[in-house]
């Protein structure tokens, strides 16, 4: 049931309520239950107002089974899945399915009617028609079968779904989808075994779950559903890939604590008679009056415009006088309702009169007493009626007499207001008194039979709301006397509802023999079929809250028309037209059978299936309506992740506070907190420290998290642990206090806190509502990601927390110690032989073999002794090294604006403007018609998003980058549609253009113009293609095929190896449900290009599958950084990321081992190696540098072009030490000059900075090698290589070549410099103003070439002892490994650097 705005609302009246929360945050959960039509309809048609979308039913089937695998993998129950799709419903609902069901299919119509008027092409495939959806259906019966499949699929061959009973209740079993899940949660509940600490998740997308929640009085319940964005686009698309997804956890413990505070008042009124669970039951009562599926809302009564707070200030008023509450369990005591509906009735008065005050005001314009006609005519026969008693009281005269009449005209003129409504929205002709009393009687019946419904289950299947509108509050009167009574009898057959719901448009979903009683005039049914119908917003503001104004089926003409045509049914039309009982199945071991996939050709049959069945009969959940929910009895034990406002003392007030929901500012009152000053908040720094730091706290309230306190400050001292480097203790024993530092706070630290309490106080007030007031202490924390585990002495394991790296800010006031938080009892290794049984999959995290996979043998003779034999499997890697180097070619060349207007003849600006939005509007600029505009730009980039379109836009620091398809799509637009560029020419300065004013000629039609531009704009691929984040690294299109292709021939050489290997198991990761977001490798990089491997198991990646780095994504916390990874093979559920085939994916650090960092950590442990650092581009080359590396597509990428060997040795001046590793790992110092460290040549590394007053001159035969050619290099570095032309001509002298030759071409106004080199290399600058500029960029990207040309193999010292050119200085044997020249090497020498290139 759908309570439009109402999800809203309370969000923003209640600002902590929902929780956004991403895959690694969620809490554990025993049940979950998803109401199933949400996710087909998402699934099947996404965007409605894309009329040329088109879906197979194969990929919709597909698109469900995946999202069902996402939603099952995040939340995880331990107990119980339970999926429910809409079955028959009541006869109460079916009128609003009946309208929604005529409503899409004419504004379908009316869509495709546009589309063709523009001249748009549709596709010649049928649209999928989302009126398919309804239980009878050829589609709804086939996903039955698929979903029967997909449940004995996941059941024998994934182990997170073999200890759940999985219960499936299809579109055969009647009733809705949500209410079919209360059933079975109302069933458990009542049970004498029933566990009131079952934590239970319902998804949904209809906000009346809150309600449905909250009757179960259950402690621990959540709703999860997609995030919100309010005021967006309608075409919006769905993110499907889970990693992406933003879910929202609305918890009902919080909802409750609020509704406690919204009716705190009435605490004081009725003293102990407050129960807040009958207060919960007569909230829910409330959000019935503003309207549902079942009944209309009653006038005037919006959301939009405060209704709420209206009926909670209203009941507040009248419950101290009532003597009990509104809603007994389910049932409505009348007396009560009815003298809170009379204290509500106020409002109408209220609300007429200022309707009433614009009467008055028009009366003195056009002189008529009364300005309704029927009103001065009621009036007049009142006037005569007692015209003996005013004749009387004349000479009295006076103001009394004036106040009289005039209430007497607004009596009048409310009761003919109402009068007029009921007259013009339900037809009548005669409101009388018996009319007014049944309005009340259906009214107060629709009111007890949704109590009914949301209580104990459906009571009347046959009983519906006869109107489309709901009387006035003032009108139901008299009802405390009414006998309420329904009867149950029998839900429609799925072939009936189709005819009561569907309109004639959707005639090919009925079976043959029915679809003429839609079309045929000869029909006695066809009034209720009407092609084109009104609508009514009777108040609203948005067409899809109109009343559709279509007759109510009248069920015995439906039964009686359809009773001639029962028997031509076909034997498969029979079958479908029957109700079912709902199905639970199991995992049972010992069941093995063949199970037949019902579409085979895109799912393999089963052939071991291993599950049990059973029946459930369709009334074993009904409860008695006598049946009481089981009181809340919370206990103080704390269930991780269901929020709660009680552990720190706080006062709460509404106050219109701005707090930011769903991206904007909420509008209404806001539900506050202020966290009030106790003495613990009060301590000092140094005692704060003593309680908190190295121990585990809970901060973030009230959606606790569990965090490691690692430093306290409170702006001057700051306290610390000092720890060795990777240590992550809790120290939770007095035993063991943690080793503490104390330092004071430099001037810019200070600044630093001064900011976290900032950032702090504002994220707490702008986004929760809370108020934390003045901080004082601040603690640094880190949070927990899982648990591990490690192996302990005598092969004991134990389940340790491990903590994020990251390290975030806490107000102390908002920390919570001291708590008792519940984890659930998962399976719990105890030794290493438990942990590492035969047969069990583990990854390799140590060297060699870094991120292999392999399988656990049997270890008993080696276990003893703390190892575990595994047998690797090592397959022959793809050769990505020369794909790196060369893919300067793949690479799309992006250029500044000014470079594409010069080719196009246009101006900068306009490449600008139509590479964005442009929009135009009907009309001209001094008279525009309406607010329409038509959005006609490129939308290749978006500067407020910070977005861009991956091979079209690249956004830098200072300006946007256009590829040379960019410049096509110019080129084009500009040929067929150059009017436009010539008006955006000429009103550079306006937001919108108008038709009128592009095309002002008579006999040219500005909106068929406009309409042809938008249909080629969707023609045309780009439209089609994602934009990404402007700070997401990709790697081009180009490059992502050859990595593909690279990856089959690496497939065709078959060469995996297995290695048996003894290891200790401190190296291995086993993939558990535990370690779900703990990181393999902490300490693991990644870059572009990286070979990667899948870890995590039950995800819809397969375990163990290999794949490449083709995208970064950053994020505030480590958690949520996102990698893009083109894998080696396809699978289900597998996206098309800038690839040819479904097989990438976005994974977090979590779900990965990165086996290129394995290798570069190999190839640095065992020698003398530099150490890789990010070189930041400076801001003269900062441009070339993107268009020249493949890798940093970001301006603020932290990494470094793999394809140019940089490496910087970290000279410690101060210290002179030098770290060496020996072979054996272990670490040796040796006292070094400077001077006798030479390094890889890096363009990025300027000779300058090494200076030549730390080079000494060469002596002894070392110096026989030096050349004129030498002493040229030698001279350029004594005068300080501060250029790129000086560091050119210094590497060209040193590798033999002769100097550059530079050469200028350009005009007045850019000018573009050649470089030649003696090699025959050749190389264009960028366009510049000045030839110096031009000179250095160019020298710039000349060293960026020739470095790519040079394999740089060997690093020497060099010094005064070195005796001969084949043998380099002594202690640099064990370093490089080269005692003798090889042929066809040169040796570069500046000064005391000493270089060697191989030939390659």
């Amino acid at each position: 049931m759908g309570v439009p705005k109402f999800y809203r609302w309370i969000s923003e009246r209640y600002p902590c309520l929902s929780e956004v929360v991403k895959e690694h945050q969620i809490p554990e959960f025993d049940n979950l239950y998803l109401d199933m039509n949400g996710i087909i309809h998402q699934c099947s048609h996404p965007n409605d107002e894309d009329v040329h979308f088109r879906i197979s039913e194969e990929k919709i089937f597909a698109d469900i089974f995946h999202y069902l695998e996402v939603l099952f993998r995040i939340i995880k129950p331990r107990k119980v899945f339970f999926m429910a799709v809409d079955g028959v419903a009541p006869r109460a609902k079916m009128n609003q399915q009946r309208g929604r069901r005529f409503r899409s299919a004419k504004e379908a119509e009316d869509k495709i009617k546009k589309a063709l008027e523009k001249g748009e092409v549709l596709p010649t495939e049928a649209r999928f028609d989302s009126n398919c959806i309804t239980p009878g259906t050829d589609f709804m019966a086939r996903l039955q079968e698929q979903l029967k499949y997909f449940v004995h699929n996941k059941l024998s061959t994934d182990k997170l779904w073999q200890n759940v009973n999985v219960y499936l209740s299809g579109h055969e079993t009647p009733g809705e989808g949500e209410h079919k899940i209360m059933e079975f949660i109302r069933s458990e509940n009542s049970k004498p075994s029933h566990d009131p600490n079952t934590r239970h998740c319902l998804y949904g997308l209809d906000a009346d779950l809150i309600m449905l929640g909250l009757t179960s009085h259950e402690p621990n319940f959540s709703l999860l559903r997609e995030e919100v964005r309010f005021g967006g686009k309608k075409n919006q698309k769905r993110i499907s890939a889970p990693e992406e997804t933003t879910f929202h956890l609305l918890h009902l413990s919080l909802m409750r604590e609020y509704i406690d505070y919204e009716f705190s008042g009435l605490r004081n009124q009725i003293g102990s008679d407050y129960d807040l669970e009958r207060i919960i039951d007569d909230w829910i009562l409330m959000g019935f009056l503003v309207g549902n599926d079942f009944i209309p809302h009653l006038p005037n009564l919006h959301i939009s415009h405060d209704a709420l707070p209206l009926l909670y200030k209203t009941y507040i008023s009248a419950l101290p006088t009532m003597g009990g509450y509104l809603n007994e369990n389910g049932h409505l005591n009348l007396r009560n309702f009815e003298k809170y509906i009379e204290k509500l009735a106020e409002f109408d008065r209220e609300h007429f009169s200022e309707i009433f005050v614009d009467l008055k005001w028009f009366e003195s314009k056009v002189g008529n007493k009364y300005l309704n006609e029927a009103a001065g005519l009621a009036a007049e026969r009142e006037a005569d009626s007692t015209s003996s008693e005013r004749v009387t009281g004349e000479g009295k005269g006076g103001v009394g007499d004036d106040e009289e009449e005039e209430d007497d005209m607004f009596e009048t003129e409310f009761r003919q207001y109402k009068r007029t409504y009921y007259m013009t929205k339900m037809g009548v002709d005669v409101v009388s008194d018996d009319f007014l009393a049944k309005q009340a009687k259906c009214y107060v019946e629709g009111i007890q039979w949704i109590l009914h419904y949301y209580y104990h289950g459906v009571q009347s299947w046959s009983w519906y709301y006869p109107y489309h509108y709901a009387p006035f509050l003032s009108d139901i009167r008299n009802i405390s006397e009414l006998k309420l009574t329904f009867d149950l009898e029998k839900p429609f057959m799925p072939f009936q509802q189709l005819l009561a719901v569907l309109p004639a448009a959707s005639k090919e979903l009925l079976p043959e023999s029915y679809r003429h009683l839609m079309t045929s005039e000869n029909s006695p049914i066809i009034e209720y079929y009407p092609v084109d119908f009104k609508t009514d917003l009777n108040g609203k503001q948005q067409e899809w809250e109109a009343v559709v104004l279509i007759p109510f089926i009248d069920e015995r003409c439906l039964l009686a028309a359809m009773e001639p045509y029962n028997l031509k049914m076909t034997k498969e039309e029979k079958a479908r037209n029957r109700h079912t009982e709902c199905a639970v199945y199991s995992y049972d071991s010992e069941k093995d059978f063949m199970y037949y996939s019902p579409l085979p050709q895109l799912f393999p049959d089963i052939v071991h299936c291993h599950v049990r069945k059973a029946d459930i009969p369709m009334d074993a959940w009904h409860v008695q309506l006598d049946h009481v929910s089981r009181r809340l009895d919370r206990s103080s034990l704390y269930f991780c992740g269901f929020p709660t406002l009680q552990h720190i003392k706080h006062k709460f007030f509404k106050k219109k506070s701005g707090v930011v929901v769903f991206q904007q500012s909420s509008r209404g009152e806001n539900m506050m907190l202020e966290i009030l000053p106790s003495q613990d908040a009060e301590a000092g720094c140094d005692d704060v420290a003593a309680q908190v730091l190295g121990k585990s706290v809970f901060v973030n309230w009230p959606h606790l998290e569990e965090a490691r306190i690692i430093a306290v400050s409170d702006g001057d001292v700051k306290f610390c642990l000092e720890e060795p480097p990777g240590v992550q203790r809790v120290y939770d024993r007095p035993s063991t206090p943690p080793p503490t530092k104390v330092t004071c706070l430099s001037d810019k630290e200070q600044k630093d806190w001064v900011k976290d309490v900032q950032g702090l106080t504002e994220h707490f007030l702008k986004r929760k509502g809370i108020m934390v007031n003045e901080t004082s202490v601040v603690l640094y924390g880190q949070l927990l990601t899982g648990r591990k585990y490690v192996p302990k002495a005598n092969g004991v394991v134990e389940l340790e927390k491990q903590w994020a790296k990251q390290v975030l800010p806490f107000a102390y006031q908002t920390v919570v110690k001291d708590i008792k938080a519940f984890y659930s009892c998962l399976t719990c290794f105890k030794s290493l032989d438990e942990l590492f049984p035969p047969a069990t999959t583990v990854f390799m995290v140590g060297n060699p073999y870094y991120g292999a996979v392999g399988e656990v043998q049997d270890s008993s003779d080696v276990i003893k002794d703390g190892r575990v034999r595994v047998v690797f499997n090592v397959p022959h890697e793809p050769q990505l090294e020369p794909l790196i180097q060369n893919q300067h070619k793949y690479c799309v060349k992006y250029s500044p604006g000014y470079v594409l207007a010069s080719r196009l003849g246009i101006t900068s600006y306009l490449v600008s403007r139509f590479s964005g939005s442009i929009f135009i509007g009907r009309g001209s600029k001094r008279n525009p018609c309406g607010e329409q505009k038509a959005n006609v730009g490129l939308n290749l980039k978006f500067n407020k998003k910070n977005e861009e379109v991956p091979g079209y836009t690249k956004r830098t620091e200072k300006e946007w980058l256009y590829s040379a398809a960019v410049e096509e799509l110019l080129a084009e637009y500009l040929d067929r549609f150059s009017e436009v560029f010539n008006s955006v020419s000429r009103n550079g300065h306006d937001d919108v253009f108008y038709e009128d004013d592009i095309w002002p000629e008579e006999d040219q039609n500005g909106a068929e113009r406009v309409a042809e531009i938008t249909s080629w704009l969707k023609s045309h691929p780009v439209s089609s293609i994602g934009r990404t984040s402007c700070d997401l690294q990709v790697l081009d299109s180009a490059i992502v095929e050859r990595i593909e292709e690279a990856v089959e021939k690496a497939k065709v050489k078959k060469s995996t190896k297995k290695v048996r290997v003894t290891v200790k198991p401190h190296l291995l990761f086993r993939p558990l449900e535990q370690q779900q977001g703990v990181i393999p490798d902490p300490d693991a990089e990644y870059r572009l290009f990286d070979r990667v491997i899948n870890t995590r198991e039950g995800f819809t990646v397969p375990l163990g599958l290999r794949g490449t780095v083709i995208g970064i994504k950053g994020a505030d916390r480590e958690a949520e950084v996102l990698y893009e990874v083109l894998f080696d093979e396809e699978f289900a559920g597998g996206l098309s990321i800038r690839c040819t085939s479904p097989r990438c994916y976005r994974l977090p650090p979590c779900a990965l081992i990165n086996f290129t960092h394995g290798t570069r950590v190999d190839q640095t442990s065992h020698k003398l190696t530099a150490i890789v650092k990010p070189q930041p581009a400076t801001a003269a080359n900062f441009n070339s540098h993107r268009q020249l590396s493949g890798l940093n597509h970001s301006p603020r990428s932290p990494f470094i072009p793999t394809q140019v060997r940089v490496f910087l040795i970290e000279l410690l001046i101060n210290s002179k030490n030098v770290y060496r590793q020996t072979s054996r790992c272990s670490p040796v110092y040796k006292q070094l000059k400077p001077w006798f460290l030479c390094l890889f040549f890096s363009p990025f590394i300027p000779f300058s900075l090494f200076p030549a007053a730390n080079m000494n001159a060469p002596h002894g035969d070392a110096a026989a090698m030096a050349s004129p050619a030498l002493a040229v290099s030698a001279n350029l570095s004594n005068a300080g290589l501060t250029s790129k032309v000086s560091e050119l001509t210094c590497v060209c002298v040193g590798l033999g070549m002769a100097p550059p030759d530079f050469s200028y071409i350009g005009n007045r106004q850019v000018t573009v410099c050649q470089v030649k080199l003696s090699n025959g290399l050749m190389v264009h600058g960028p366009q510049c103003q000045s030839e110096n500029d031009a000179k250095e960029k160019a020298a710039f990207f000349a060293l960026q070439r020739l470095v790519q040309h040079t394999n740089y193999t060997h690093v020497f010292m060099v010094g005064r002892n070195q005796s001969t050119r084949r043998k380099p200085y002594a202690n640099t044997g064990r370093t490089c490994k080269l005692h003798t020249e090889r042929p066809g090497t040169t040796w570069i020498r500046t000064q005391n650097l000493l270089a060697v290139r191989q030939k390659c």
